[in-house]
């Protein structure tokens, strides 16, 4: 079970009339209206930054974890010798 943490903060008397009204025409408690816009907003943000978009990563994750399928390329670079020896 996770366990939930509190934010105080202060608005405006007509931005808590909007929060409520908004809430109220989705059928939403206060609470669950606010937590949902700004984790959505917060989303949006963070993706905004993110210098690899997800998608992009998963599938390179896929193409790395793909088994190699040898071919003439690579047969021909694995019996070159190493330039780098290993320890």
């Amino acid at each position: 079970m996770t366990t939930a943490t509190r934010l105080n903060f202060r608005v405006r008397p007509d931005t808590e009339h909007r929060l409520r009204a908004a809430a109220a025409a989705t059928d939403q408690s206060l609470t669950d209206f606010v937590i949902s816009a700004a984790e959505a907003r917060a989303n949006e943000v963070l993706a905004s930054h993110t210098l690899v978009p997800a998608d992009y990563f998963d599938q390179l994750i896929a193409a790395l974890d793909a088994p190699v399928i040898p071919n003439e390329a690579l047969r021909t670079l694995a019996r070159r010798p190493r330039r780098v020896k290993q320890a």
